[in-house]
């Protein structure tokens, strides 16, 4: 006896349904990470060189959505005017290194940069900083346009208004936000939060990291941070 054919319209839909069975499952999401800092705070300098760096090195960058988020510990008047905690210097390089965030959105692009000013602030040059141009290959004319127009101002007072909004307000700086914990004094642990929020394959370097939060003695970092109520001039 001849077997009964099937529905035209589920004929209809078995190409659909062997396309689900062998699409592939979704990419696990990027695990959010925000630095605030400010530029010429050494402790955030050393943090950016030394340490954040090393996640371009390693691998993790590939499982982290890292935002600079630079302005740290100033402060905005009733008038708008903006005040940086190590004076005029910091709160020009502050809205240069935003103006670069803004204009190359893709912390793989921007990242050199911020790397290069931060390095020449370790070692107290950062006179220098228009270097890092040609050091990095990124363009000159749009960063200063975005400085004289004002916009770099506006994006100060952006990066202002979101600093002091964090919940629990930020004690010093860097002040580094993980998946939207605050890591406080164990900032300098933040690969071993990354490592151990993100749900798809993990890089090579994050083998043994997921038990470092546990298993570290958390030392005080109050000698290498830039506390949010001292004003250094």
């Amino acid at each position: 006896m001849a077997s009964t054919p099937p529905p035209p319209r589920l004929l209809r839909l078995l190409p659909f349904v062997v396309l689900l069975g062998l699409s592939p499952p979704c990419a696990a999401e990027r695990v959010p990470v925000s630095v605030y800092y400010e530029t010429l705070c050494p402790f955030c300098s050393a943090f950016v060189v030394n340490d954040l760096a090393r996640i371009f090195r390693d691998g993790v960058s590939s499982i982290a959505d890292l935002r600079l988020v630079p302005f740290g510990n100033g402060r905005v008047s009733a008038d708008g005017t903006i005040t940086c905690q190590h004076g005029e210097d910091e709160c020009r390089l502050n809205a240069i290194e935003a103006c670069v965030i803004r204009l190359w959105p893709n912390a793989e692009q921007h990242f050199p940069f911020i790397h290069c000013v931060e390095h020449l602030t370790l070692t107290r040059k950062w006179d220098a900083w228009q270097s890092c141009f040609q050091e990095t290959g990124l363009a000159y004319q749009p960063v200063i346009d975005c400085y004289n127009s004002g916009y770099g101002r506006q994006l100060l007072l952006q990066n202002a208004a979101e600093t002091n909004a964090l919940r629990p307000p930020h004690q010093f700086v860097p002040w580094v936000v993980v998946n939207g914990k605050p890591l406080g004094d164990d900032y300098m642990n933040f690969e071993a939060y990354i490592c151990s929020t993100y749900d798809g394959k993990l890089p090579e370097a994050c083998k043994g990291k997921h038990l470092a939060i546990a298993q570290e003695t958390k030392a005080s970092r109050g000698d290498k941070v830039c506390p949010a109520s001292k004003t250094i001039s």
